[in-house]
């Protein structure tokens, strides 16, 4: 395997760990129960979270709307974690 390729998976990990974390601290302690609650599909949902799919901007902006938070800020969480693609 590229590294590229091990390197941008686990940015969608990362990606989908934090989404987990702001699903939680919403009070939704299943993914069901968060994507039936703002009409997502669970199955899809389930995979973002699991950093199985490759999500698009479009899908990450929704579901950051729902937390009432931009793009830029979550991109700015993540950073401050020291997590880096390079």
């Amino acid at each position: 395997m590229r590294k590229t390729t091990k390197q941008f998976r686990d940015f969608l990990i990362h990606i989908g760990a934090n989404l987990s974390g702001l699903r939680q601290m919403k009070g939704y302690t299943t993914v069901k129960q968060f994507a039936n609650r703002y009409k997502l599909p669970a199955i899809q949902y389930w995979r973002i979270e699991r950093g199985k799919a490759n999500l698009t901007l479009k899908s990450l902006a929704r579901i950051l709307d729902i937390h009432k938070i931009s793009v830029q800020d979550f991109f700015c969480i993540m950073a401050s974690q020291n997590f880096a693609l390079t």
